[in-house]
C-alpha cells in the first residue's frame, strides 16, 4: 500500500532543498520529522511541513499507525522560473532567476516481518556487543611532587 504526495511551487531553491535531502531518505517519517524540528534551516521547516501532510493524508487513506511508514521515494525536483532583472553598471541588464522546487513524497507500508525481523536483529546485535565487552581496570600513579594536592594526608 502506497500514497503518493506532491508539495508544489515551494519558494525555495531545490539546490537548498536537496542539502537536506540525503539526511533524510534512510530515517522513517516520523523520525525524520523529529530530526528536522530542531535543525535551524529554513529547509528543514519547508521539509517538516511536506513530510507531515504526507504522513497524516497516508494515516488517513490508509488506516494505519504512522509508526509503520517508510519512504519509497523522496525526491526533490526543480520548479517553475520567475526571471526578473535588475540594472546593471553602464546601463546593462542583470538577470535573475527566482527558483521553485517540488517534492514528491511516496510513502509505504513496512509489513509487520519486516519490522519483527529488524527487531531481532538489533536485540542480537545488543547482547553480542555486550558479551564481547571487556571491563579494563587501570591502575593510576599519582606524581606526588607534581599534585601534592591528589595525595591522601597533604595539604
Amino acid at each position: 500500500m502506497e500514497s503518493i504526495t506532491y508539495g508544489r511551487n515551494l519558494k525555495i531553491s531545490p539546490k537548498k532543498l536537496r542539502f537536506l535531502l540525503l539526511e533524510i531518505k534512510n530515517l522513517k517519517p516520523v523520525d525524520a520529522l523529529d530530526h528536522l524540528m530542531y535543525t535551524a534551516k529554513r529547509s528543514a521547516e519547508i521539509f517538516y511541513k511536506v513530510i507531515k501532510s504526507a504522513v497524516s493524508d497516508a494515516k488517513n487513506v490508509l488506516k494505519v499507525d504512522e509508526k509503520m511508514f517508510r519512504f519509497k521515494h523522496l525526491s526533490v525536483e526543480d520548479g517553475q522560473r520567475l526571471k526578473r532583472s535588475r540594472s546593471g553598471g553602464r546601463g546593462t541588464v542583470k538577470s535573475i532567476l527566482r527558483r521553485f522546487a517540488h517534492i514528491k513524497i511516496i510513502l509505504e507500508v513496512e509489513e509487520q516481518k519486516e519490522i519483527n525481523q529488524r527487531s531481532k536483529i538489533k536485540d542480537q546485535n545488543d547482547i553480542s556487543n555486550i558479551k564481547n565487552t571487556k571491563i579494563q581496570k587501570t591502575k593510576v600513579k599519582i606524581d606526588a611532587k607534581r599534585h601534592p594536592e591528589l595525595v591522601s594526608g597533604s595539604r
